[in-house]
């Protein structure tokens, strides 16, 4: 997205909804699949899945690992 604001969370006027990319079955690459509000608090999301769209799914809580970065 070249704009550098993004829509206002309509659920809690707070937060930014922000787009989220990621891949599809056959690896290309799939832009604006998700979109999730920046407000921890709200955590508003609306996702695209096969052509059908889900809104407010659960958002997964676990961290991801850490990769250490190397050393220079």
């Amino acid at each position: 997205m070249e704009n550098s604001s993004f829509p206002k969370c309509q659920k809690c006027k707070i937060g930014d909804l922000v787009p989220l990319s990621d891949f599809g079955g056959q690896g290309a690459d799939v832009h604006y699949k998700a979109w999730v509000c920046t407000n921890p608090e709200c955590s508003f999301n609306i996702k695209i899945r096969n052509g059908d769209i889900y809104v407010n799914e659960p958002i997964s809580t676990r961290t991801l690992p850490v990769i250490p970065r190397p050393r220079v």
